[in-house]
């Protein structure tokens, strides 16, 4: 989301755009362009980083060696690949990222249940424990990884497709109703 006020992106943490970079390109080689798509694909066209925020954090990334230029393709895109001093930088943010989580995950629950639904409570009444409930299963699942079988993860994997499928239903005829 995006303020009238500033042109600035609201709700995004500082340090975010620098890590999802580090974290794409430790996938695979990509250009400005396409970490811009990506981000806004993943978060439903709600965020999409500007040129004056990507292109000065990708030659900040050159300049410190943590990537480096691949060679340019045939459509002619200056691409970056990640280097090993790049993969040490993202394994200690990846680590201070799950300690600074750990901390503060007894939130989670309240902060997605109560606070984020709060807004249309009336409505959106008989959503809100339900949301708190999955978020406190979600957290024991997590802390139990060693102790699930095979068919453990396979029944979670379906109930969250299930779960999904359901709501963009859902989101899809709102979406046609709106228009």
């Amino acid at each position: 989301m995006v303020s009238s006020r500033t042109g600035r992106t609201v709700g995004v943490p500082r340090g975010l755009l620098r890590f999802l970079v580090l974290k794409m390109l430790s996938e695979k080689p990509m250009s400005g362009a396409e970490i811009a798509e990506q981000i806004e694909s993943q978060t439903g066209g709600r965020w999409k980083p500007s040129p004056g925020s990507l292109y000065p954090l990708l030659a900040w990334m050159l300049e410190k060696g943590f990537t480096k230029e691949a060679p340019k393709g045939t459509e002619g895109l200056k691409r970056y690949t990640f280097t090993v001093k790049g993969s040490t930088f993202l394994t200690k943010q990846i680590k201070l990222r799950q300690e600074f989580l750990s901390k503060m995950e007894f939130l989670l629950p309240m902060l997605i249940g109560d606070l984020q639904l709060a807004r249309n409570k009336e409505k959106l009444r008989g959503t809100i424990e339900p949301t708190r409930q999955l978020m406190c299963e979600f957290m024991t699942i997590r802390d139990n990884l060693d102790m699930l079988s095979q068919e453990d993860i396979d029944e979670i994997a379906q109930a969250i497709k299930d779960c999904s499928q359901t709501l963009e239903k859902i989101t899809q005829r709102i979406k046609t109703a709106g228009h």
